[in-house]
């Protein structure tokens, strides 16, 4: 299988809460996961960030987006829609990493074409393992796309 993707693909964290930010943070890092991890704490900020603007220009693109639901000024499945219909950003897998397990947001984070819906565990262990299978999967077996799609 062997890893199709750079070792240190960029992922962009899209978390308001920095007790979550932190904890996902530390679960990727317990994890091994050496990708540089760059946190936004609103969907606003996010589009910014994927778009290269203002404070953002020099920013690398992500090779995969962790998005909350709960966001202030723009919440995720809103920002989720915006990526997943932007030609120069839909590539970019969307994992939701949220505290929802209601049916509706599983459900319309599908129709906006999610990459994966994992609803996040609320023990730090649980946590763990999941930010560890996740790792597993889009870092060493998924083949992810490149830029220049």
């Amino acid at each position: 299988m062997g890893n199709h993707s750079s070792p240190l693909a960029e992922i962009l964290l899209v978390e308001d809460s920095p007790s979550d930010a932190m904890m996902t943070q530390e679960a990727l890092f317990e994890n091994n996961v050496i990708n540089h991890v760059n946190t936004v704490n609103d969907g606003t900020e996010a589009l910014l960030f994927l778009r290269r603007q203002g404070a953002y220009a020099a920013v690398v693109r992500p090779g995969l987006i962790l998005l909350d639901l709960n966001l202030p000024r723009k919440n995720g499945l809103e920002l989720l829609e915006e990526i997943k219909q932007d030609p120069d950003l839909k590539t970019i897998p969307v994992i939701v990493l949220t505290t929802s397990r209601a049916r509706e947001d599983i459900d319309r984070s599908y129709a906006l074409h999610a990459n994966s819906y994992i609803p996040k565990p609320v023990e730090f262990a649980e946590f763990a393992e999941a930010m560890r299978v996740m790792k597993e999967f889009w870092f060493k077996i998924v083949a992810l796309p490149t830029e220049e799609v």
